[in-house]
């Protein structure tokens, strides 16, 4: 690391020296303790107050040896950017969330590239009726050969190709599901939420979980570094969490009773 990122002169407020600290993590992502504070000219404890402080602001979250940032996520990429990160990962996590599936449920399906992976998993078994608002999910499905597909209605959002706003909510009530397989922008774990750029996805995602006897979130690794603008749920509505091995690391100070939503693949 560069230490001209940092002030070489006297700090003048405890602020100032986390302003500077917050710069660094946004571009490197990770702090290591020890360069911080040759960095900054502070002592380890100073810097570790000021970790544990920015961390409780929700700034930040401490690792082994450092910190992390915690991204503010106000929109989300667009689909074709987001169907090619982590996919092997996502074609993992939609495999597993699609064998918590039985014989003759009746499955909602979002518009998430990870929501899909599941949605091609499932698409030939026949006994299976679909809600989606995904029009992704619905060429998936019908290509599949998926017999009983619902789509949703609403505004269409070109950014992740799918349904949304009041509209599209004011229908998905009108259903009720057994399971809904929701992708979301971000689980965020210190303030125990799910997540999602813009409201009008988010409205439709509340929708979603009001109308699903079990809900199952389908999120990898990188979902948990970040917040996102728009709450959708706080985590103890959400009945299972399937996630990559990666995530493991990140759950030592959660609950055991969200822990215990966990799916690991």
């Amino acid at each position: 690391m560069d230490s001209k990122l940092f002030y070489d002169g006297q700090f003048t407020s405890a602020a100032q020296r986390q302003a500077l600290l917050l710069n660094h993590l946004r571009s490197e992502v990770f702090a290591d303790v020890q360069v911080l504070r040759d960095a900054l000219g502070v002592s380890i404890a100073t810097i570790r107050r000021d970790l544990t402080e920015l961390e409780a602001r929700g700034l930040l979250k401490r690792m082994h040896g450092g910190a992390a940032i915690i991204n503010q996520a106000t929109r989300d990429y667009a689909t074709p950017i987001r169907e090619g990160t982590n996919a092997e990962e996502k074609a993992r996590i939609g495999k597993a969330a699609a064998e918590l599936v039985v014989d003759g449920d009746a499955v909602l399906i979002d518009s998430g590239t990870t929501s899909l992976q599941a949605a091609k998993c499932l698409a030939g078994r026949n006994s299976l009726t679909f809600v989606t608002n995904g029009t992704d999910t619905l060429a998936e499905l019908a290509s599949g050969g998926a017999r009983g597909i619902h789509l949703i209605g609403g505004e269409y959002i070109d950014l992740n190709r799918s349904l949304g706003g009041a509209m599209a909510a004011d229908q998905i009530r009108r259903f009720s599901v057994d399971k809904a397989i929701l992708s979301v922008t971000a689980v965020d774990l210190s303030r125990g939420i799910i997540a999602t750029g813009s409201s009008q996805m988010g409205t439709v995602q509340q929708a979603m979980i009001e109308i699903a006897k079990t809900v199952i979130v389908v999120a990898d690794h990188s979902k948990f570094d970040r917040t996102a603008l728009s709450v959708v749920a706080p985590l103890k509505d959400i009945h299972h969490i399937v996630t990559n091995n990666e995530t493991r690391d990140l759950l030592r100070n959660v609950p055991a009773t969200i822990r215990a939503k966990f799916i690991f693949v």
